[in-house]
């Protein structure tokens, strides 16, 4: 009976482990994600605070240990009232996106905080932060500190008497837009980044010395998390097409190729007509099929003319983003013109380190392909049904040497759901196969099948 009972109380064990295992793989989809980074922002109304700047090459992420040294630095020699901006999730793309050319804050999304990182007598920017460690960043700050996280707003912050000689941890929590659209996503940062400009300013006007972080609790990816479809289900680091014909080239003026485009297909939907045009755009040896298009250091712009009168324009812009401290080449808009109206799609998710060539799957405006392209012709009723839609893209317009492309920035995550979900799921039957041998290998054969407290038993021979 013992042993039964002990047999018994490692198969409920197992039950229990198996139910853990469940447990997990329905929630590991949302404790995962392909991008485990977030940036963080810091600046302070102290001057050097931070001499040494992170590492810049690329690939790098900052682990919880080197922001801590980070942070040593500035809660040691730095004011004690320290600000934490908190938002739901924020990524680097979105400065990239939705941030503005360095110089001219207009269309940016963020005027208030680039302002601030210009002009803090110390700033610093931490582009991947591994997500665990800005998890655990306002835990971290109240030990630091000694003191208690105080959740604040502008009307709080109103009421609040801040003190320079005793320590304060102000957090301020920004949200995240909860639908999908560019402009939608874009209004919710410049709340937030308002939000941003009137905290910091009500801390000026009563001149209290303070350190401030910006950060988020989960990445965004803008254009790529929002959207399983088929454009993200693969990604291709590629340093060289090798399809069967060469890429479309524009030479500068001296005669040196300055724009790059290549696709395996580009298909224009009108209303009630399907145009194929990709045998059109690789064969054309006219050298009038560029005519129109241009480039230098800030803008590149390849035109295509075909002979039934449509053009396909593709503009890239090289801009240098404060914020992330480094030039993005962003393809702005495709243009599709048939002599008399024009279609105007946006594609500002389309972006790239100026070093790098853009590669994507798909690059579309129908539904089923992803938000790559926006047709934003809403108001022309002749081209608001147009859509464009092109396979394998990939373009760059600038840094471009010869006819190789450079190393490409894909634009679907590393691992897409599948594979996701084919990891996990193996994980999972591994784990239990190797609990049942467990189990197997330690039954034991008992050496007496009758009650030991009893009369034994006893088989009459006979003869």
């Amino acid at each position: 009976m013992t042993e039964l009972c002990v047999r018994g109380k490692k198969m409920a064990g197992g039950m229990v482990v198996l139910q853990l295992f469940v447990v997990l793989l329905v929630d590991l989809p949302w404790l995962v994600t392909p991008s485990q980074q977030v940036p963080v922002l810091l600046w302070s109304s102290e001057s050097s605070l931070w001499t040494d700047g992170p590492s810049t090459h690329g690939g790098h992420v900052t682990t919880d240990r080197h922001l801590g040294q980070y942070l040593d630095s500035a809660l040691m020699s730095g004011p004690r009232n320290v600000l934490l901006f908190l938002q739901e999730k924020l990524s680097m793309e979105d400065f990239t996106a939705f941030g503005g050319v360095y110089g001219n804050k207009q269309d940016s999304a963020f005027p208030n905080l680039e302002s601030i990182m210009e002009s803090s007598p110390s700033s610093l920017v931490l582009p991947s932060v591994d997500w665990y460690a800005a998890n655990i960043l306002p835990t971290y700050l109240k030990e630091k500190l000694g003191v208690s996280p105080l959740h604040v707003d502008q009307s709080t912050l109103l009421e609040l008497r801040l003190n320079e000689s005793i320590p304060s941890l102000l957090v301020v929590r920004l949200p995240y837009a909860s639908s999908t659209g560019v402009m939608a996503v874009k209004d919710v940062l410049r709340a937030n980044d308002e939000v941003i400009g009137q905290v910091l300013s009500t801390l000026k006007s009563e001149g209290v010395p303070y350190t401030a972080f910006l950060t988020a609790l989960r990445p965004s990816k803008v254009g790529t998390d929002t959207d399983f479809g088929v454009a993200n289900l693969r990604r291709q680091l590629l340093a060289l097409n090798t399809p069967n014909y060469q890429p479309v080239s524009f030479n500068s003026t001296t005669n040196i190729p300055c724009i790059l485009f290549w696709a395996s297909n580009i298909t224009l939907h009108l209303e009630q007509t399907v145009l194929d045009l990709t045998d059109s755009t690789f064969s054309s040896s006219e050298a009038s099929f560029t005519d129109g298009s241009s480039c230098n250091f800030t803008d590149s712009i390849l035109v295509l003319n075909y002979a039934n009168g449509f053009k396909i324009t593709f503009r890239l812009q090289n801009r240098w983003y404060k914020v992330s401290a480094r030039y993005w080449s962003t393809l702005e808009q495709v243009e599709v013109h048939n002599g008399t109206h024009t279609a105007v799609f946006l594609a500002s998710q389309a972006s790239t380190p100026r070093n790098y060539s853009f590669h994507c799957q798909f690059v579309s405006s129908l539904p089923a392909y992803g938000p790559i392209l926006n047709n934003n012709s809403s108001r022309d009723s002749a081209t608001s049904k147009w859509n464009l839609h092109i396979t394998e893209f990939q373009i760059q317009g600038f840094n471009v040497t010869g006819l190789k492309f450079s190393y490409a920035s894909d634009c679907a995550g590393f691992f897409s759901p599948g594979i996701w979900m084919g990891l996990i799921t193996t994980l999972l039957f591994v784990l239990i196969l190797t609990y049942g041998l467990h189990m197997v290998m330690s039954l034991k054969t008992m050496d007496r099948f009758d009650d030991p407290k009893g009369p034994s038993i006893s088989v009459p021979q006979t003869e």
